[in-house]
């Protein structure tokens, strides 16, 4: 039988007719759920039989991405130039699990690659956060939600890692697909043009893309102009061998309104990296000669003798093939002939940041950010060089500034990633400076403070905001920058009474006015996993009735005070994107009927859905409209053993096992 640890009743929801609900500073738009038009295309297609019954049962998830920035001098706080229709949100719908995270260049920002079996997923929640629901989550991320306690191989789980690894011989049905607003979007990555001659000379025969079944997994992470961006996987492929092989693990994609374009690895000579290395977009600005994105690339391949490391567990993949270490040697070797073993699917690459700078021809200018180090770390060589531009704006100057992170070697002791921004000259792209964010250093041994740290967004201000996962079991930390000014700041330490100490937090994103959103933990751990809500904080002058310096949950922003209001029936568990005119996107709860009472952690008395929606500033709010929710009368749940449930889960997905913006 299914696990029952994670057996859900059928979900009823109602609330695609929802009204909108007018909230004390801000009104709670419902942009997409479990019922939306393009959530239905991933709800609709066939899965495998085995596991179909738990797909028509099980509720697609939604999550908010980014929001399409407002024009100039917009400002919904005053209502000048506000129009909330024209902004839209992207997302994603996942059913089940993902796996490993197709946002992250490495799987949970892991330098050394390793996070591929069902034992490595178990070691890095445990290492990393100590939840005593370690097992039960690595089993759901490896074997898909739903899957079954006592014979995890039948194949009734949705999503997870392993039927990504067994699609070789098994084929794989799509859960997670990209969102504009509530409709799926496509990439050229779903049809057989999107594909290189030599890619289809190389072995790349035909691609499933009928309606029912598409085999891409997609997110979006932005919408400018007439353009979105994001990042997908390969389609799954049939070769004269019946085996089904992905040209590339992933590529960044931009759409406009007439194509669909692919992004390449901007390297030149390694036919191996630029036929089966990624790319990612992640972020996207307007400039005078075009659309600037910014991502990531493979510019080398990064595995030597650690093949242990990188291979699947065979007992696990059980889809009737073998692994051969000399096959996977010879894939960086062999380039035309990668398509004809399953080996070459593992491979693992150096990654760099890098940008693409699309004219209004068409025509495509990249090339990378610059790095300074070794492809793979000559003292481990498990650890390589990983770069990524997670987010970009044009300074006062119109210069642009990108965030991320870059490998820096951690005193010629290992590699690190480490959050950095780096700057360029608007009319020479090919010369970008790399700058580390001071006051973030990662130092030997093992009592460090980070692990890793990551810069998630910035603005016309050179403000950069972003995440330091501490060393271990010790908390992801949300900070802010001003470029060139001291160091960066930590929100546990700018607003303490909210950033409470041990609280993990993310900062993902801020817009020209210094006005930053994320999510922060309302709970201790205490060896489980915590809830967490949205916050905003306001890091400049004040906007609308928020005070400069002041820090608030966005549910006390959207309290109107009336138990049985259509404001509470939504909870903000995490906001992702704000532009300019102050119009937040997020990811909340809602439930059908609404809360018991106006606390953070009321009871849903009916039936709870995760949705997007997007929150508009009421014009003329005062602070005196701020009604900060009820203290919780429910005492926090104890996630030990059996009391996992679909948005318990969800949860997890938040709070430390997605780090990105």
């Amino acid at each position: 039988m299914p696990h029952k640890m994670l057996k859900l009743s059928t979900l009823a929801i109602l609330i695609a007719g929802a009204s909108q609900a007018s909230a004390a500073v801000y009104t709670v738009v419902p942009v997409a759920n479990a019922d939306s038009a393009g959530v239905k295309q991933l709800a609709d297609q066939d899965y495998f039989a085995e596991a179909q019954a738990n797909a028509n049962s099980t509720p697609i998830t939604v999550s908010s991405t980014g929001i399409k920035p407002s024009a100039e001098n917009a400002n919904c706080f005053t209502g000048t130039y506000c129009v909330a229709d024209d902004y839209t949100v992207t997302g994603v719908a996942r059913r089940g699990t993902e796996g490993t995270p197709i946002a992250d260049v490495t799987p949970y920002n892991q330098n050394i690659q390793d996070v591929t079996n069902l034992s490595q997923l178990d070691s890095y929640c445990s290492n990393n956060f100590g939840f005593g629901t370690c097992d039960i989550w690595a089993k759901n991320q490896y074997f898909g939600i739903e899957y079954t306690d006592s014979n995890e191989q039948d194949g009734q789980g949705l999503g997870g890692l392993q039927k990504k690894q067994a699609a070789w011989t098994k084929g794989y049905y799509s859960n997670i697909i990209a969102l504009v607003n509530n409709q799926r979007i496509a990439t050229k990555a779903d049809e057989l043009s999107g594909y290189t001659d030599k890619q289809k000379e190389a072995g790349l025969k035909s691609i499933d893309s009928t309606p029912e079944h598409f085999t891409t997994d997609a997110m979006v992470n932005g919408v400018v102009d007439n353009y979105n961006f994001g990042i997908t996987s390969s389609a799954l492929f049939t070769n004269e061998a019946n085996t089904h092989p992905r040209a590339f693990e992933k590529r960044g994609f931009v759409n406009t309104s007439t194509e669909a374009l692919t992004l390449l690895p901007p390297v030149s000579g390694n036919e191996f990296v630029k036929t089966m290395g990624q790319t990612t977009a992640n972020g996207a600005v307007k400039t005078a000669d075009g659309l600037l994105v910014v991502g990531s690339s493979s510019f080398a391949e990064s595995y030597t003798q650690d093949i242990e490391r990188h291979k699947p567990n065979l007992d696990n993949v059980n889809i009737g093939v073998g692994f051969d270490d000399k096959a996977y040697r010879a894939c960086v070797t062999n380039p035309t002939d990668v398509y004809n073993h399953w080996e070459c699917q593992f491979s693992t690459f150096a990654n760099e940041a890098a940008f693409w700078l699309i004219g209004s021809d068409g025509i495509i200018k990249s090339g990378s950010i610059g790095s300074n180090l070794a492809a793979v770390d000559p003292d481990h060589d498990h650890l390589s060089f990983q770069a990524s531009a997670q987010a970009v704006a044009l300074d006062k100057n119109d210069n642009p500034i990108a965030v991320g992170y870059s490998t820096t070697d951690v005193k010629n002791d290992y590699y690190a990633m480490q959050a950095a921004y780096f700057t360029a000259k608007a009319g020479n792209l090919a010369s970008w400076t790399r700058t580390m964010i001071p006051g973030l250093d990662i130092e030997p041994s093992d009592d460090r403070d980070f692990t890793y740290t990551i810069a998630n967004g910035v603005n016309s201000n050179s403000v950069i905001v972003g995440d330091a996962k501490g060393n271990g079991e010790k908390p992801q930390r949300a900070f802010v920058y001003k470029a060139g000014q001291g160091n960066a700041q930590f929100f546990d330490q700018l607003a303490p009474s909210l950033f409470f100490k041990d609280s993990n937090s993310n900062a993902a994103a801020i817009n020209n006015n210094d006005q930053v959103v994320g999510w922060v933990d309302i709970e201790s751990s205490n060896g489980k996993e915590a809830r967490h809500r949205a916050f905003t904080y306001i890091n400049g002058t004040a906007q609308g009735p928020l005070k400069a310096g002041g820090t608030w949950m966005l549910d006390d922003l959207t309290n109107d005070g009336v138990v049985n209001s259509i404001a509470n029936s939504y909870r903000i568990v995490d906001a992702t994107g704000i532009n300019n005119a102050g119009v937040i996107a997020a990811t909340a709860y809602y439930c059908h009927g609404g809360y018991e009472n106006l606390s953070k952690l009321a009871h849903c008395n009916g039936t709870e859905q995760q949705v997007v929606v997007k929150l508009v500033p009421k014009a003329g709010a005062t602070a005196e409209d701020i009604q900060p929710r009820v203290k919780d009368e429910e005492p926090p749940f104890k996630r030990s053993g059996g009391s996992l449930g679909i948005l318990a889960l969800t949860a997890l997905g938040f709070i430390g096992f997605r780090r990105r913006k």
